[in-house]
């Protein structure tokens, strides 16, 4: 019997403590929001791949701890407090992400992609899925060197801390919705139909360096009056 929610990080290397000082309260506390259990990935289960590939860790993880619903948050994540449980709202039969890119401006095609037709590229650094679309994070049955070979930064991020491995999970993630033909949907289109078009749930910034990473969000903190859940950053 499937029962349980899990909201996962990735965490190897103690990731940025300035960072995660900020994050991590936030993120449980809208785990706790969700009836969901906060589980941090901190060990390398493909050392082969770069650091993001161990995302697709929750291939496994959801099914050893038999996850009803799994969803994924970067360490560099803030979550407003009154961000919803997107579960009550999405069906078990589709994944969501916050946003999704055009594929084909990132990604070398392959069959997957020309077959599916719908050009969806993931944006994994926030994804939620059920039991029954597990294979979201299946890993990919190629090498290392082939996945990131597949991978192109768009032009705005070519003089930013992205490269092309960085990129890797949201390519597989995209193979994953083309080659099973997932249904997807995006949480800014949740939101419009659930009345709620202009909420501001999350801030994520992945192309700017640490210490301008933390400033902003300290700032963030203070604009968003989070210093009850976060304490003093």
């Amino acid at each position: 019997m499937r029962f349980r929610k899990t909201l996962y990080t990735l965490n190897i290397n103690n990731y940025a403590p300035e960072i995660t000082k900020i994050t991590y309260p936030l993120l449980r506390y809208y785990a706790k929001k969700c009836g969901a259990e906060f589980y941090i990935i901190t060990e390398r289960k493909f050392p082969d791949w770069p650091l993001v590939y161990e995302k697709l860790q929750i291939f496994y993880l959801s099914e050893e701890r038999k996850d009803e619903w799994s969803i994924y948050l970067d360490s560099d994540t803030i979550v407003h407090p009154e961000t919803v449980d997107w579960t009550c709202f999405l069906p078990m039969d589709t994944v969501a992400h916050n946003g999704t890119d055009m594929a084909a401006v990132r990604w070398k095609y392959n069959e997957w992609f020309l077959r599916d037709g719908r050009n969806i590229g993931s944006c994994n650094w926030n994804t939620i899925a059920s039991y029954w679309c597990r294979d979201l994070w299946r890993p990919l049955e190629m090498t290392p060197e082939e996945a990131v070979g597949h991978c192109f930064p768009i032009v705005e991020e070519m003089n930013t801390v992205i490269s092309p491995d960085h990129l890797v999970d949201d390519f597989a993630l995209s193979c994953n919705i083309a080659r099973f033909g997932l249904k997807k949907t995006t949480l800014i289109e949740l939101q419009q139909k659930i009345g709620l078009p202009n909420a501001n749930f999350y801030w994520h910034q992945y192309t700017i360096s640490i210490p301008e990473k933390v400033k902003q969000m300290r700032e963030l903190v203070n604009s968003w009056s989070l210093k009850k859940i976060v304490g003093d950053v």
